[in-house]
C-alpha cells in the first residue's frame, strides 16, 4: 500500500486527501447526541438520554472512529506531498498529527465508558443508581476536555503544513495562510478561558481548512510544479 501510494500522482494524492477530510463529517453523530442529550450538571437526565437514544450515541462512537482514520489517511498523504517542500517539517507535522488521533482515540474510550456503567451487569451492583450515572456524566467530561485537548496537537499541524503549502511551488500560497489562521484557532486551547472568549470567531478564523479541501478535491496540486520541487529537493529522478 505504502509503494502504491508514493507511485501515485501528486495530484491523485491531493484528491485522496480532500476525499479524507471529508470523513470528519462522522463525527456528526457524536457531536449531535452530545450537543442534544448531555444536560451539564444533570447526570439522571443524561443517563436516561443516552439509555433512550442508544443507537445515536453508538453510531457516534462509529463516526469518531471513521473520522481517526479519515484524519490517519490524511497525514500519510500530506506527509508525501510536502516531503519536497521541506523533509523535515513535513515529518514533524505528521508527529503532530498522529499525536493528535491518538490522543482522539482515547476520548473515544471515554466516550463508551457511559455503556459500561449504565450497562446493569450484575458486578455494577455494588454501586447506586445514582453513584452510576455520576460516573456517566463525568467520562462524558472527560472525553469532551480529552477531544479538545487534541485540538492543540492538531494546531501544531496545521501550522506546520500551512507553512510548508505557502512554501510550495504547487499550490497556492494563500491556502497555507488559512489553513495556518485555522492552526492558531487550536493553539487557543492551550489557555481554554481564551478559547472560550474566542469561540464566537474560531469557525471564522477555521474557513481556512474547509477552503482548502475544495480546493483539493477540485484542483489538487500542479504535478508539473510539483516534480520540478521534488526534482529540486531530490525526491524524484
Amino acid at each position: 500500500m505504502t509503494k502504491r501510494m508514493r507511485e501515485a500522482s501528486p495530484r491523485l494524492k491531493a484528491r485522496l486527501a480532500g476525499v479524507a477530510y471529508l470523513m470528519n463529517f462522522a463525527f456528526a453523530p457524536g457531536m449531535i447526541a452530545l450537543s442534544r442529550f448531555v444536560i451539564p450538571g444533570n447526570a439522571a437526565a443524561t443517563a436516561a438520554n443516552i439509555l433512550a437514544h442508544e443507537p445515536l450515541f453508538r453510531l457516534g462512537f462509529a463516526g469518531n472512529l471513521i473520522a481517526i482514520a479519515g484524519y490517519i489517511i490524511v497525514t500519510a498523504l500530506f506527509y508525501e506531498l510536502f516531503k519536497p517542500v521541506r523533509t523535515t517539517i513535513s515529518f514533524l507535522a505528521a508527529l503532530f498529527s498522529l499525536v493528535g488521533c491518538v490522543v482522539l482515540a482515547i476520548s473515544c474510550l471515554f466516550y463508551l465508558a457511559p455503556f459500561i456503567t449504565l450497562d446493569r451487569a450484575p458486578y455494577l451492583t455494588a454501586f447506586t443508581p445514582e453513584q452510576l450515572q455520576a460516573l456517566t456524566l463525568m467520562f462524558l467530561k472527560l472525553y469532551s476536555q480529552t477531544f479538545t485537548n487534541s485540538f492543540i496537537f492538531f494546531g501544531f499541524y496545521q501550522l506546520s503544513i500551512g507553512y510548508l503549502i505557502f512554501r510550495s511551488n504547487f499550490m497556492p500560497p494563500i491556502l497555507g495562510v488559512g489553513l495556518a489562521l485555522g492552526g492558531l484557532v487550536g493553539l487557543t486551547f492551550l489557555l481554554p478561558p481564551l478559547a472560550r472568549y474566542l469561540f464566537p470567531y474560531i469557525l471564522i478564523l477555521d474557513l481556512g481548512e474547509g477552503v482548502l479541501v475544495i480546493w483539493l478535491l477540485i484542483f489538487g496540486v500542479n504535478s508539473d510544479r510539483w516534480k520540478q520541487q521534488a526534482r529540486a529537493a531530490g525526491e524524484v529522478r
